[in-house]
Parts: C-alpha cells; structure tokens; sequence
C-alpha cells in the first residue's frame, strides 16, 4: 500500500489551508496511538449528521494527533446506504433527552425540523463520542494484548532454547 509523503501532500490543492500540521510524523505512523486514535476520530465524525465528514476527521487528527488514513477510512461508515441506520438510535435518544416527540422521517416538515434537528445532532454526538472511546480502548487493548502474546511467545522460545543448550552442554 502506497501512502503519499508529507511532501506529496503538501502538493494538494486545498491542503495549504493546514499550513505546515500535515507534516508531522505521527499523522502517518502506523502505530497503536496513532492509529486507535486515527479511528475513533474516524468513527466519531461518521455520526456528525453533516456532508464531508472528512475534513472534520482531517481537522481533529491533525489537532490530537491520530493517523489521517484510519480517521478517512473511518469515516466510510456513514454513506447514504448506513444513514437510516446509523442516525435513527441516534435521532430517537436525542429526541427522548430532549423531550421531543419523535416523528416518522416521512412526516417531518421544514417547519418541524428545527427540535427534531437539535435531537438528531445531540444524539449523534453522544453515539458518537460513546462507540469512538470504545472502539479507541478496544483496539489499543487489542494491540497491547497481542504484543504482549508475542512477546511471552518469544521469551519462551528462548528459554526452551536456552534449555536445550544447557541440555546439550551437559552431554
């Protein structure tokens, strides 16, 4: 997989509006932080009930610091084939929290948006932020339980291979 360099980037039309913060490093590294991070700002921004998604996950990654791939790549959630089930937990809880009385989508009126908009965004920020915290702690609880899976992998194996040497000294 060919991912461009900061200086290939830096080359985009519109990029310059990001100044010099697409040029640092931990936005492209594939490592534990940067990526569970990269992720969950992916997944949180995949429920802002809003068009270009993306540059919000841009904006975030470059501010926290999570890698811009993932948080891209988790925007793709939300599409206009996921958006029904996607935003109607989300339109129902806010709606439930602010005491609106939630209406079916095909009866909701341009005069009736305003409330029904407000629950929609205030569910979709709690779902949000709920699924991109759990998805951060869970991929990095992933990540650290693998390492340390290979590493008490490894350490056996040198201890087994230390025990044959000291078996194969001893004959």
């Amino acid at each position: 997989m060919h991912l461009p360099t900061p200086k290939e980037i830096q080359q985009f039309r519109y990029v310059h509006l990001f100044g010099d913060l697409l040029k640092r490093h931990e936005l492209w590294a594939f490592n534990r932080t940067g990526i569970a991070k990269g992720i969950a700002i992916g997944i949180f921004c995949a429920f802002l009930p809003m068009p270009f998604e993306m540059l919000p996950a841009i904006f975030i990654a470059t501010v926290i610091g999570g890698n811009i791939p993932f948080a891209v790549a988790g925007v793709w959630i939300s599409n206009p084939i996921t958006w029904i089930p996607l935003y109607t937990p989300c339109y129902l809880l806010g709606a439930r929290i602010i005491g609106v009385t939630p209406i079916p989508i095909e009866e909701i009126t341009i005069l009736q948006l305003g409330w029904h908009y407000v629950a929609l965004w205030l569910g979709c920020l709690i779902v949000g932020s709920v699924l991109s915290l759990t998805t951060h702690f869970v991929i990095s609880y992933a990540w650290t339980s693998q390492v340390r899976k290979r590493w008490r992998r490894r350490q056996l194996l040198r201890m087994r291979a230390k025990k044959q040497t000291a078996n194969n000294s001893l004959d």
